[in-house]
């Protein structure tokens, strides 16, 4: 270990950095794009069956041709990368994002139209507060789940932990595969402790407005 430290130390580091912001833009375009949009399923409820359907038919489709479909429309590197990645994010943050705004109890919701509340206010104040441990709870896994396929980026050149694994593989040396793969193992149940840590942190939020 110390001599693979010595000899890949600053790769190691640019790799961890490179995976790292590729799984962050990607997460957060999917937390932008998705969490407004279950909430907005939650006032159409006629078309939110196709959009939840629609947005799991896509992320039926395996990680590598996914990838493969981007660079003819956006080439390689970073972008496509983050594209695909983006796509994968968003089916577990828009469900919990309308399940939970859908399950929160219309009695104060009602009570909040009562004291003269506009819808957007509702959202705002009352729903979203409420259902934001479970929103919490479907970013928790669109990040593990982002960091884990990021590995997979390096195939069309966006660089990221994946490198060291794939390098590795190609060049049979066991100490670039282990090298890439345990660090992505610790980056990915790093950040599902923190969600879990954060999202345990909200729900007395949501218990105290009951």
């Amino acid at each position: 270990m110390q001599q693979f430290l010595l000899d890949h130390g600053q790769e190691l580091l640019v790799k961890t950095g490179e995976h790292l912001n590729i799984s962050a833009i990607s997460l957060l375009l999917g937390v932008v794009i998705a969490v407004p949009i279950g909430i907005l399923l939650t006032r159409a409820p006629k078309i939110s069956g196709f959009v939840i359907g629609l947005t799991s038919l896509l992320q039926t489709i395996p990680s590598l041709a996914l990838l493969a479909l981007m660079v003819p429309i956006f080439g390689v590197g970073r972008v496509p990368a983050v594209i695909a990645l983006f796509i994968y994010s968003l089916l577990p943050i828009l469900r919990n994002t309308y399940i939970g705004m859908d399950s929160v109890d219309r009695d104060l919701v009602d009570a909040a139209k009562g004291m003269g509340m506009t819808n957007f206010q509702s959202i705002w104040m009352v729903e979203l507060p409420m259902a934001l441990p479970t929103v919490m709870a479907g970013i928790r896994l669109s990040a593990v789940y982002v960091i884990a396929w990021a590995t997979l980026a390096s195939y069309i050149g966006a660089g990221g932990l994946g490198d060291l694994i794939f390098s590795g593989l190609n060049n049979y040396l066991p100490e670039l595969i282990i090298g890439g793969t345990i660090p992505v193992t610790f980056l990915a149940l790093l950040t599902d402790f923190l969600f879990s840590k954060l999202e345990e942190k909200l729900s007395p939020l949501a218990k105290g407005g009951e």
